[in-house]
């Protein structure tokens, strides 16, 4: 390319610059001239002259024909000194070239002006080539009838929009898209050249990568250029937010954090904008993942197509996750001139399916009907037994139902839901029993289903009034100093940690008091007895967070997930309850409640499973999703016993145990003290009580219902354990009408108190890793056992354990792994 490019330069230059050059070209047209009459007495000069083949290596084009006929004298399917290649069907001749090239030719005024818009919003050179195939080639749609199917090339003058391509059948007048030329156009046959785009060799011939134009990734990726997300950098939509002074403000949008886009619901971010931190299940839309790389390693020299169509299709998801997303509606949506598009419409059907497979697109409560499932037949010939209805369980059967799979969830108890058991009992609120909190709602996949269902979720605010017994309101400047302090504890335990193996850990709680203890010496600080008491219950709330106390708890690994991006943005109440979101991942799914699991055998080509009652149920691959605790106490037995390395792993987490009061009051008597807040801290009298109801959560963010919550952790929990229901509530109100020795304090008018150490099914809350033990075994309990037996739950989710959300996308991962199994 750049050798006919000097030429050529060196020939304008010669018109350009000087009058005594011209009887030197006409010459130089005359000896032409002489050398090609000379020719014709010569047959293969002769068919030289008339047809030169493109230089392209490999190029299978044998006659090439020019696409532009831009220039007066273009080659059409003739003689050209020189073809440029874009793809094996598609050339350009010199003439045509020249056209858009020479600034005294005709077309240099639109090439220049499509280069001025290039350079300033995009990052790749803004070449001939690429003007070409972004402006000049045309436009190929294929017929939406469906016996027909036929790729069809548009004429040069038709700009391609998304309804065209929806509606588009062959022979349509698109001037009148009411019309067609005649009713058998279809019957026309299709242009050699789309069969050709199937194959490889088609692709590894393509000279530039195709740049999507008007994206729906656009608004998304406003920060980014263009080119290095898949779009052109010429089209308005991709540079609408950038204006005159393109350069300033690029780095402007750069550095804006979570760029909106309108009518998008505010937590939804599925891509990671420059500059950001770690965000969770956020993509890099100008770089292909790891698993993707495994997939498609054909784009591993070239991503931009992949990424082009990935973006689009992340970006059509989050637009609408209410319908099930489908190669036919990504379609319409590309647009990309020349053979290319026929490629991207062929990739997008296998890029959809494994997204969908991996859980990114077509996730949540979605149902669809047996003739519309996710994923193609090839997928469909499998048997899957689930243990356990939990978020992970109803996650997996909820995903693998739709693929197409054929699924059976065997429950145990008479309810489903797991560690998920809202009572409904409470006039007028729901109140869970286990969780009901969502713990940063950007990308989370709860935060999708409430967007699916309609539900709106409650933002809790910040503010937590730390209360004494005796009612006085702690000062918040001591709050805010003995955070800071109890922070500078667990950054100096980050510090230690560092260079630490396994062998070198200690309980979480023997190191802070240590580090405590040499701070308190070494500075010569003392604190008041009101300081160290608020130093209390900012330690049970670590305790809270571990689901133990910190005496059984990993220094070296307390906050282990801390290591991967983790979810940002809003925590909130789910007013509605989680049973709310679960009962709806359970419709149109196969559930046997009352089926405890005795027995997996596995040693078979067939897993056989035993319930108590002695049933036995068979299938091709077992999901288990029972809690740690059950895994630990050898609730199940399996046959052959579990790899000693899958065993130690369970063995090194620790089940951890919160237990929650509720109690609901004739009349809101919290709300003048605690002005609107939606939860009240209670400083412990002394560490022996620490954890004992340390916070207290208002049910009701309106305001109607007198409903308060309250959590039992760390040693507390053992303290509780031997009391009877009312004794906890007695104890619940002392701590309540010393918070508020001031007023009257009336009783609860209904309450409960959870047992979940005690429910046979259960026996604990969320997994932590104990004293020797790391963050690896959550990975090593998400391992499968010879392709047959799987697991999920939230001890099998190593980024984000301890919640429901983790729990639910062990189960997305492990019906993914299932499937492609």
């Amino acid at each position: 390319m750049s050798t006919g490019r000097v030429r050529a330069k060196k020939k304008a230059s010669s018109v350009d610059q000087s009058p005594d050059s011209l009887p030197l070209r006409s010459s130089g047209r005359q000896v032409k001239k002489k050398a090609a009459e000379t020719a014709d007495d010569d047959d293969e000069a002769t068919s030289e002259k008339k047809y030169r083949k493109c230089e392209k290596a490999g190029c299978t084009a044998t006659c090439p024909v020019c696409f532009a006929s831009a220039a007066e004298r273009c080659a059409k399917n003739g003689y050209t000194s020189r073809w440029y290649h874009l793809s094996c069907g598609e050339h350009f001749c010199n003439e045509c070239f020249d056209y858009y090239y020479r600034s005294h030719k005709d077309g240099y005024e639109k090439y220049t002006a499509w280069k001025r818009i290039w350079t300033s919003n995009g990052k790749s050179e803004p070449s001939p080539k690429a003007f070409m195939a972004d402006q000049q080639l045309p436009y190929w749609v294929q017929c939406t009838k469906p016996a027909c199917g036929k790729w069809r090339q548009l004429t040069k003058e038709i700009q391609l929009t998304s309804q065209i391509a929806k509606t588009y059948r062959c022979g349509m007048k698109l001037s009148n898209s009411t019309k067609t030329e005649g009713s058998d156009q279809c019957s026309m046959p299709e242009d050699l050249r789309v069969a050709e785009v199937s194959d490889h060799w088609w692709y590894s011939m393509l000279i530039l990568p195709p740049l999507l134009k008007d994206s729906v990734a656009a608004p998304f990726l406003a920060a980014y250029y263009p080119d290095c997300v898949g779009m052109s950098p010429s089209c308005t939509s991709t540079n609408r937010l950038l204006g005159e002074s393109n350069t300033v403000k690029l780095e402007h949008l750069k550095s804006m954090p979570n760029l909106a886009v309108s009518g998008l619901n505010k937590y939804f971010q599925p891509f990671y904008q420059p500059n950001e931190c770690g965000k969770a299940l956020c993509v890099r839309p100008d770089v292909m993942e790891l698993d993707e790389l495994y997939e498609f390693p054909e784009y591993s020299r070239d991503p931009t197509m992949y990424l082009a169509l990935r973006n689009l299709i992340l970006a059509l998801w989050y637009t609408n996750c209410k319908e099930a997303l489908t190669p036919q509606k990504c379609t319409h949506h590309i647009i990309v001139r020349g053979l290319v598009r026929i490629r991207c419409v062929q990739e997008t059907e296998r890029i959809l399916y494994f997204m969908t497979r991996k859980g990114l697109i077509n996730t949540g409560i979605l149902s669809v009907s047996p003739d519309q499932y996710l994923l193609p037949k090839e997928y469909h010939n499998k048997s899957v037994i689930i243990v356990g209805s939990g978020a992970a369980g109803l996650a997996a059967a909820k995903q693998l139902h739709n693929f197409g799979i054929k699924v059976i969830i065997l429950e145990a108890k008479e309810r489903i839901g797991g560690r998920v058991w809202d009572d409904k009992t409470f006039k007028g609120i729901t109140v869970g029993r286990g969780a009901q909190i969502v713990n940063g709602c950007v990308n989370n996949p709860v935060a999708l289903m409430c967007e699916q269902l309609g539900i709106k979720m409650h933002r809790l605010g910040e503010r937590c009034d730390l209360i004494q017994e005796g009612g006085r309101i702690t000062d918040p400047t001591i709050d805010k100093r003995m955070d800071f302090h109890f922070n500078a504890i667990l950054d100096v335990v980050s510090e230690w940690r560092k260079d630490k193996s396994q062998h070198h850990d200690v309980p979480l709680g023997e190191k802070i008091q240590e580090i405590y203890k040499a701070f308190i010496q070494e500075s010569g600080i003392q604190f008041s007895e009101l300081e160290e008491k608020v130093l209390q219950f900012h330690l049970s709330n670590l305790e809270y967070a571990c689901g133990s106390n910190l005496s059984l708890v990993s220094a070296r690994s307390w906050d282990h997930n801390e290591f991967f991006a983790q979810f940002a943005g809003d925590h909130t109440l789910l007013t509605v309850g989680y049973s709310t979101v679960l009962d709806k991942l359970a419709e149109g799914v196969d559930i046997r409640l009352n089926f405890p699991v005795r027995n997996i055998d596995y040693s078979g080509e067939e897993v056989q499973v035993t319930t108590t009652d002695g049933t036995m149920w068979a299938a091709q691959k077992v999901l288990v999703t029972v809690p740690l605790a059950l895994l630990q106490k050898n609730t199940i037995q399996f046959n052959p016993p579990l790899p000693e390395k899958k065993i130690k792993a369970i063995n090194s987490l620790g089940a951890g145990v919160i237990e929650k009061i509720a109690l609901q009051f004739p009349y809101r008597f919290w709300d003048s003290k605690i002005q609107g807040a939606d939860f009240f801290g209670h400083v412990p009298p002394s560490s022996s009580q620490r954890g004992l109801f340390s916070v207290f959560y208002d049910m009701d963010p309106q305001g109607k219902y007198s409903v308060l919550m309250s959590v039992v952790t760390g040693d507390a929990v053992t303290t509780i354990k031997n009391l009877d229901d009312k004794q906890v509530l007695q104890q619940c109100m002392t701590v309540l009408r010393e918070l508020f020795k001031e007023q009257e304090v009336p009783d609860p008018v209904k309450f409960f108190v959870t047992r979940w150490s005690q429910d046979p099914w259960t026996q604990m809350a969320y997994s932590f890793v104990k004293t020797g033990g790391s963050g690896e075994a959550y990975d090593i309990l998400a391992e499968d056992v010879q392709g047959k037996i799987f697991f999920a739950g939230e001890a099998t989710n190593r980024h984000f354990p301890q919640t429901v959300t983790g729990a639910y996308l062990s189960g997305v991962r492990e019906a993914s792994k299932i499937a492609a199994f």
